[in-house]
């Protein structure tokens, strides 16, 4: 069994991380402070797209990427420490096209899309001329329950009608954002007749995915909503669509097939996520620890108590713990051979260790730096308030603990009885079986 990441993923990290010292980290103060006056994306950010273009580091998370896409196919295994090298800085993923919600948008429009959909949204997302955003998630129900959504869409003539209302829409107020992807119910005809004849198979074939650029009339960009007092300039927004039409040919894939699309989704994107959270973490202990070699406390340096040495083991156990796993299901999902039950589990069982890893290693970080882990002095906060937010975001922990213990119980009911043999009751301590 070989843990080492390929060579060619070894090489392509190397190459990233020497691009991100030489050029991102001396512009990371000059992004903030662009950020802070409003100018966003910061003028300097198209010249680094360029740059990471001409160097080969575009388009990193998309195994089926075609030949005469742009960009630089990588497997979903070698591109997890890329992401996780991303991961460290906040804002890199955009330098090389490989910024959330987009690489899920593409990879949905590059298994999907018609031609016509790959020439006007795919082809200039792959160049990194526009941004999307997908639009899930609503204020009125518990959208980790698809079958809750309210948004509607129905079909009228040549085209499609949607009303609703979405929020916590990431990228949605990137001034480059252009296109929606928003999940929608089927209005309550279409329901009906998929009820009927069982073309859907019930309740997760009644949902559709449609494209709806950002400025067609009736959609309204209410609000950027802040996450826990941090204010993301590309945005968690609110959006309201009232009667909004777009064409017929603006379905993305089949009518009533939205669910399982979404599901396909998934897997890469939360090894991504999970990648860059723990590249987070890793730099949250590089900085603890470093921290505590330096601050002095009662005539100590900080590394000298016992209580902040576990911190830091327990930090790096748990880190490399974490990555271990996610690796795992990037590997599995390479393969394309696994059981679905079992790898949907496996990608439920990584978000939430993502999530937990994340809050836990960076609240050591915070507390070894104190007051200015709350600062934004230190990457610290803003860390900390994203691995919280990870507890909710693609669905809340407990959801995805249900299907891992679902999953569990139900290989416990094909080999129901088949642990007996590890009892000793007085039954069969009182008739042991002859060996001869």
């Amino acid at each position: 069994m070989d843990f080492a990441h390929s060579p060619r993923a070894q090489d392509l990290r190397q190459r990233l991380e020497a691009f991100m010292q030489r050029y991102l980290l001396p512009y990371n103060a000059a992004w903030h402070r662009s950020v802070q006056d409003g100018v966003y994306p910061p003028p300097f950010l198209e010249d680094l797209k360029a740059l990471a273009r001409e160097e080969g580091l575009w388009n990193l998370f998309l195994p089926d990427l075609r030949d005469d896409e742009p960009g630089t196919r990588v497997s979903i295994l070698d591109y997890a420490p890329l992401a996780e090298t991303m991961g460290r800085l906040p804002w890199a993923p955009e330098v090389f096209n490989c910024s959330a919600p987009d690489t899920g948008n593409m990879e949905l429009l590059h298994r999907f899309a018609t031609p016509g959909q790959h020439a006007q949204w795919l082809l200039p997302l792959l160049e990194g001329s526009i941004r999307s955003a997908f639009a899930m998630s609503e204020p009125d129900v518990a959208s980790s329950d698809p079958t809750n959504l309210q948004t509607t869409v129905r079909r009228e003539g040549d085209h499609l009608v949607l009303n609703g209302r979405k929020w916590f829409i990431t990228g949605a107020a990137h001034p480059h954002c252009r296109l929606l992807i928003v999940m929608c119910r089927n209005a309550s005809d279409a329901e009906d007749t998929a009820a009927r004849d069982g073309s859907g198979g019930g309740m997760h074939h009644r949902h559709s995915m449609v494209l709806v650029p950002l400025d067609t009339p009736g959609v309204q960009l209410v609000r950027n909503i802040s996450m826990m007092h941090h204010h993301a300039p590309e945005g968690h927004c609110e959006i309201l669509l009232r009667d909004v039409r777009v064409p017929a040919d603006h379905l993305l894939g089949a009518w009533g097939e939205g669910f399982a699309m979404a599901q396909a989704r998934l897997g890469p994107g939360r090894v991504h996520h999970c990648m860059r959270a723990i590249g987070q973490c890793e730099l949250a202990l590089e900085l603890t620890s470093e921290r505590t070699l330096e601050r002095q406390a009662f005539g100590k340096y900080l590394s000298d108590f016992s209580n902040v040495q576990d911190w830091i083991a327990e930090s790096r156990i748990e880190i490399d713990q974490a990555r271990l796993l996610v690796l795992h299901v990037a590997w599995t999902l390479d393969q394309g051979k696994a059981d679905p039950a079992q790898l949907r589990a496996q990608v439920a069982a990584i978000k939430v260790v993502a999530a937990r890893l994340q809050t836990r290693v960076v609240d050591r970080a915070i507390q070894a730096f104190g007051a200015m882990g709350l600062s934004p002095d230190t990457p610290l906060a803003y860390f900390w308030t994203w691995g919280r937010a990870l507890h909710l975001m693609d669905g809340p922990d407990e959801v995805h603990l249900r299907t891992v213990a679902r999953h569990e119980l139900a290989q416990a009911r094909t080999h129901m009885g088949a642990t007996a043999a590890y009892f000793t009751t007085p039954e069969q301590l009182q008739s042991p079986p002859r060996i001869r």
